[in-house]
């Protein structure tokens, strides 16, 4: 049994009142470990002790902050398989996946932002005819709460304290619940690199009681949270209120436009990607696909096909690539949004069963699924079902597909496959979507703005946006 602790001023605490959660491993269903039932007394010890580390840390210089976390960066690269097993066995992603995005991709936020806060640069405006000059400050916040998923559980972590810390704040930070264990590994990474005592603090437990008490907390200066639209709505009701700094990245339902004039065996691989990577839990995925007619019954052809190609196992298969959900109670929402659209009149093309993978009866697996829609409006196409299912339907031009794009509460991401630039130049710009792939998918620059419209979120993450909103501007007027 593995238990989990914890993290709080550079040790490993377990919670006050000594209540602990069961910690569930998804590709066997079985118990592994704890984790705490943090209260609002541990939140405040965590508190207490960011706040103690506040102005040490604040005034440390920026090449200081920047050589600690490139150093995570080093020392989770050189822990590359051991955080990608940890991954796997509490997510149920394949630990091939885990150690070729997640864990990479957590050293890199580490060492992006550790680079970055180094080049981040303030403004200076000369008055000409006033004899006067003012200058920005950016001076970081204080303490401030991170709060991450459980899709990607260290690569949403740290892409939230790694600009938080490179800023100068001390941060108070909950994982999720359901896969805590790389967070709780991470405790002995910080220690290692020297970061000091108090800087960051980990405390584990549920969104109602542990993540509550972080959003409520009236010293905590600003939340970054991912999750559920739902969540991110309670989140803004409770801190708005107190004047906190909101950065809420949320749901999403995300259009994958098709015409024909794409490069169409590039567009047909990276397609079954965008729909099943990470068995379809990731806030990018394309869940809605949208074929020209004149395609259309090749593309759903040549998809299916590949599709019923992808092997569902378990995650410690090399040649696995769709792994476990990641809890029985996510499995069973998926199963039921399978059913909602076959009562809708939707066609399940394949897929659409759980799978008993040999030795692992009891874990979560479920085929790819892949389902025909008539309309945009139906259930499926407009809620967000975060799980190894997309639908699809044809389009006849451009404007009827636009018009079903943008027809969903949410917009975080879209993808465009075609080569024609007008068509290209008037879609990425009418797209209601804050990121917008053209002919590719998930090709990340770490500098460039991430975040959504409409129910996807509020703010920006990444690059200089993530160190502006966890600074504060002050503007210094002087008269010569």
């Amino acid at each position: 049994m593995t238990t989990i602790k914890n993290y709080i001023n550079g040790d490993f605490q377990n919670p006050i009142k000594g209540n602990w959660i069961d910690n569930y491993n998804p590709s066997n269903g079985e118990i592994y470990g704890q984790l705490p039932d943090s209260t609002k007394e541990d939140v405040e010890n965590a508190y207490i002790a960011a706040k103690s580390a506040f102005p040490s840390w604040s005034q440390t210089s920026l090449e200081e902050r920047s050589r600690i976390l490139i150093k995570i960066s080093e020392l989770l690269e050189t822990n590359l398989q051991r955080f990608a097993e940890a991954e796997s066995k509490d997510n149920g992603k394949p630990v091939s996946l885990a150690k070729a995005v997640d864990i990479p991709r957590a050293a890199s936020n580490f060492r992006f932002f550790g680079n970055a806060i180094t080049q981040f640069a303030s403004e200076s405006h000369e008055s000409i005819g006033q004899q006067a000059v003012n200058y920005t400050l950016r001076q970081p916040i204080g303490v401030v709460g991170c709060i991450s998923p459980w899709n990607l559980p260290l690569y949403l972590f740290t892409w939230k304290i790694a600009p938080a810390l490179a800023a100068g704040n001390c941060v108070v930070a909950k994982p999720s619940e359901v896969t805590p264990l790389t967070a709780f590994l991470l405790g002995d990474i910080c220690n290692e690199a020297g970061l000091p005592k108090g800087v960051l603090n980990i405390v584990h437990g549920l969104g109602e009681s542990t993540g509550q008490a972080i959003v409520e907390h009236p010293d905590i200066k600003a939340i970054s949270f991912t999750g559920g639209t739902t969540t991110g709505a309670h989140i803004a009701r409770v801190a708005a209120p107190m004047f906190k700094k909101l950065s809420l990245e949320l749901g999403g339902k995300n259009p994958n436009i098709i015409f024909a004039d794409c490069d169409y065996e590039e567009m047909l691989s990276t397609t079954v990607r965008s729909s099943f990577a990470n068995q379809g839990q990731i806030c990018l995925c394309g869940s809605r696909i949208f074929i020209e007619a004149s395609i259309y019954e090749k593309f759903k052809t040549d998809f299916i096909k590949k599709v019923k190609a992808l092997k569902v196992g378990h995650p410690s298969e090399s040649d696995t690539n769709i792994g476990a959900l990641v809890s029985k109670s996510h499995l069973d929402k998926v199963k039921e949004y399978i059913q909602i659209a076959k009562d809708e009149n939707g066609i399940v093309l394949c897929g659409g069963n759980e799978v008993k993978v040999k030795g692992y009866e009891n874990g979560y697996y479920l085929e790819p699924t892949v389902i025909e829609v008539q309309s945009n409006d139906c259930r499926v196409n407009q809620e967000e079902i975060f799980g190894p299912v997309v639908t699809m339907m044809p389009f006849q031009n451009e404007d009827d597909v636009l018009k079903m794009a943008n027809k969903v509460k949410y917009g975080l991401s879209a993808t465009l496959w075609t080569n024609n630039l007008k068509r290209t130049m008037h879609l990425t710009n009418q797209l209601q979507a804050g990121i917008v792939w053209v002919n590719t998918w998930m090709l990340r620059d770490l500098r460039t703005p991430f975040g959504g419209v409409k129910a996807s979120g509020v703010g920006r993450e990444g690059g200089f946006e993530a160190l502006r909103f966890f600074t504060e501007a002050k503007n210094v007027c002087i008269k010569y």
